[in-house]
């Protein structure tokens, strides 16, 4: 069992880097990705890490260092993964309304491909054939994950081939020769009905039986994360149970093993992370009293993108009166973070941290405002190290034709 981080490591990082800045803590990332190998033991499983989440180069190293593969979005997002040390056939690369062309650079880079269009799979079966293996994104019409926001596998979403488009599907397939590898679908985020992971993998199951030489179904991933004191985790132990039982199952008829494959990203690094800024003012209102800090949705944007919960605490006073405050941010635009959050009592120039900020933190932020974006820092065996500087004022003159 790792040592959880300690206010005083996180006082220590603002005080050598500055505020704000995105503290993650390796150990726990480590903690996250070995429940899931042990939840799975009882079937072949890989897991690729959704680096969407967090890309910071270190991190994929980390992530490489304990075993896990790669998940990729992007060309750009492929790229860095190589950087990192990634093999190419450790990388899946899976893209949505993309030009052709990346798609193709990407085979250049000979990493996996997963296909979520129909017209792309078809132009794709014409340029490779049998050449060159893909995988197959399916929309199973299944929602998923209490917000449509991060729903992906509903019958409106933009992500993957209708499952009533099976036989087109197979046509293509049948046509040009394609070398169908794997069978893909992602239902969402936040999921806490293991039913939805069982229910996908039945019509994975379905479509299976016409693909006679798979060597994978990924399940993509989803697993809830506690954001409130209140809440639980996906149970993935029980997950992985259900879902290997029924894997051995379905091979008894399929007579071939197929390997079982997730893409877990917020769970591995969504609890890593922390979010210390300062407290800059103090605003009592005639309806509320306002924590104003050093940062906004310019750095976490999820609260306001997806109405989202981070706890928050206030670690220069965390034995102080309990009081009721509103915090924002000090952008020119409406960024409340919270609302009538009970908080130990906050004096200007305290610090206070952004929990579960480690998944879409950093990786969502912007500079907006001509705000720069903050530094980035890896704890490790009990040791802080930079592993992103902070912006300059030169960095938001970057590209610009002066």
């Amino acid at each position: 069992m790792y040592e959880p981080i300690t206010n005083e490591q996180l006082i220590a990082a603002a005080t050598e880097f500055g505020t704000p800045v995105y503290v993650y803590h390796a150990e726990k990332i480590a903690e996250q990705y070995n429940k899931l190998v042990n939840a799975f033991n009882d079937h072949p499983t890989r897991f690729f890490y959704a680096c969407k989440a967090l890309t910071n180069v270190n991190i994929l190293r980390y992530m490489k260092s304990l075993g896990a593969l790669l998940d990729c979005v992007s060309v750009n997002e492929v790229k860095l993964g190589l950087l990192a040390g990634y093999a190419p056939n450790e990388i899946l690369y899976t893209p949505n309304c993309v030009d052709f062309n990346e798609i193709l650079e990407c085979t250049q880079l000979g990493v996996r491909i997963n296909i979520d269009n129909i017209s792309i799979l078809e132009q794709f079966g014409n340029k490779f054939g049998s050449t060159y293996p893909v995988c197959i994104r399916i929309n199973p019409h299944i929602e998923a994950g209490g917000n449509y926001k991060i729903s992906t596998g509903h019958i409106d979403s933009k992500f993957g081939i209708s499952i009533h488009q099976e036989r087109h599907i197979a046509r293509i397939v049948k046509t040009t020769g394609l070398h169908v590898q794997g069978l893909h679908m992602h239902t969402g985020s936040e999921i806490k009905d293991i039913e939805v992971f069982l229910r996908g993998l039945e019509v994975m199951f379905g479509i299976a039986s016409r693909f006679p030489a798979l060597d994978f179904i990924d399940l993509g991933s989803g697993f809830k994360v506690p954001y409130r004191v209140d809440e639980k985790a996906t149970d993935v132990d029980t997950l992985g149970r259900m879902v290997s039982q029924a894997a051995q199952e379905f091979e008894k008829e399929y007579n071939r093993t197929v390997e079982l494959w997730f893409e877990p990203g917020k769970y591995l690094v969504s609890e890593c992370g922390s979010l210390v800024v300062k407290a800059n003012v103090i605003k009592q209102t005639t309806a509320t009293v306002f924590v104003g800090v050093n940062s906004g949705f310019n750095h976490l944007i999820r609260p306001m993108f997806y109405d989202s919960y981070h706890r928050i605490t206030n670690i220069s006073n965390p034995d102080g009166a309990q009081r009721i405050y509103t915090v924002v941010g000090n952008i020119c635009e409406t960024d409340t973070f919270a609302w009538d959050r009970v908080l130990s009592e906050v004096r200007e120039g305290d610090l206070l941290v952004f929990h579960n900020a480690g998944a879409y933190g950093f990786e969502m932020s912007s500079n907006f405002n001509s705000r720069l974006k903050p530094a980035e820092v890896m704890i490790e065996n009990g040791k802080a190290r930079l592993i992103r500087k902070a912006d300059v004022f030169e960095d938001l003159l970057r590209g610009q034709v002066i």
